[in-house]
């Protein structure tokens, strides 16, 4: 199968997603043609079956803002026509649906009828389409779509509350390759980090204000109280300054470590014995995910797809957003016993193993086939 993949070349959730979906794909001999504007952050490795096409956006004058939808349209068309290919799949729906829409619309003319799938990741739905600057384009380009999928079944419900959605929703939850993540403690960077063998603590996020980062450091000071630990903040963004002010406010700068955008995570999550995730919205909680498939049990809000990965008082604890002191005494459970520590450990790797890329690529593989057909039969 020739599989057009359009997503954001970004270290956010839905182009990682995208990315590692693409990916393995391609190790199962599919070929995967991958349109953005930039070469995706984690396609990081040659393959036969692995190609880019460059969205290049011409710059006018007359335009204040470029105009991408267009120029992704008109390469969509473009990598259909010449690389004949079999399906296009979007992540993220604005404005990656609507640009696939003009682009199958533009195809007809020559002939050709391309399906289209659109996979929902989050903020696309929750914050953005909501939007009532976009909120008609996306439902309109969510019902023109072939095959509509989510990562999370609170994402699906609450698209359907929020839109006029006509289209069934399938629900595929994100995954993990395992194999990436299957390290063992860099010892000397543990060392660097933990002199005196405190407890690792870590959060990863964009630092935007839905990720409640200055909740972790609020949190973090709590279990200081009763545990030496140390805490690394991944990630940048706007609130990052903020989080920074509250560590001298609070006191905790020397065990507080800023490490800014970082590629290999798992190398960070391996050391790692909790996970920070006291989000306002989560659609699915991939970052969480990455830290249990490192054996690092979660800390989280209860919020949005979360409670449907981690499993509370097994893989970790939810808690209501903003729950500063709860979310403490948790984390003080989980660490304050080795034995219980390890408990926890087993358990979110376990857990982890249940969204392997080895069990979810098969169900995407079989939802393209049902698309294509579906599309097929209406053409007959």
């Amino acid at each position: 199968m020739k599989i057009g993949i359009v997503c954001y070349p970004t270290f956010g959730g839905s182009g990682v997603v995208a990315t590692e979906l693409g990916k393995g794909l391609a190790a199962n001999g599919h070929q995967v043609h991958f349109i953005t504007y930039s070469q995706p952050a984690r396609l990081d490795f040659f393959s036969a079956n692995l190609f880019y096409h460059e969205v290049s956006i011409s710059k006018y004058p007359l335009f204040d803002f470029p105009p991408y939808e267009l120029a992704l349209a008109s390469k969509l068309v473009d990598v259909v026509r010449f690389e004949k290919l079999d399906l296009l799949h979007v992540h993220y729906a604005i404005p990656h649906a609507s640009a696939a829409f003009m682009a199958k619309q533009i195809l007809e003319s020559y002939g050709i009828r391309i399906p289209v799938v659109t996979t929902l990741h989050g903020t696309d739905i929750t914050l953005v389409g909501k939007d009532p600057t976009y909120n008609p384009v996306v439902t309109f380009s969510i019902n023109q779509s072939d095959g509509v999928t989510a990562v999370s079944t609170n994402l699906k419900e609450d698209t359907l509350s929020h839109f006029e959605v006509i289209k069934d929703i399938r629900v595929i939850p994100n995954f993990i390759d395992l194999t990436r993540f299957r390290l063992k403690p860099r010892e000397h960077f543990k060392k660097a980090i933990a002199p005196g063998d405190e407890r690792i603590l870590v959060h990863t996020s964009n630092f935007r204000r839905v990720k409640r980062t200055s909740d972790v450091i609020k949190v973090f000071q709590k279990i200081q109280e009763k545990i030496k630990c140390k805490l690394l903040m991944v990630g940048d963004g706007p609130d990052r300054v903020n989080a920074e002010q509250l560590c001298r406010d609070l006191g905790v700068c020397n065990d507080v470590r800023f490490l800014g955008k970082q590629d290999a995570i798992e190398e960070i999550l391996s050391v790692a014995d909790l996970f920070m995730m006291p989000s306002e919205s989560e659609s699915f909680g991939l970052a969480a995910l990455e830290a249990m498939a490192c054996s690092v049990p979660v800390i989280s809000s209860n919020a949005g797809g979360l409670p449907e990965l981690n499993i509370d008082g097994k893989t970790g604890f939810l808690d209501d957003v903003g729950a500063i002191d709860s979310m403490a005494a948790h984390a003080v459970y989980i660490l304050e016993d080795d034995e219980r520590l390890a408990a926890f450990k087993s358990a979110a790797l376990a857990r982890a193993k249940e969204f392997d890329l080895g069990l979810i690529l098969p169900i995407y593989e079989q939802y393209y086939q049902e698309v294509i057909s579906l599309v097929n039969e209406k053409v007959l």
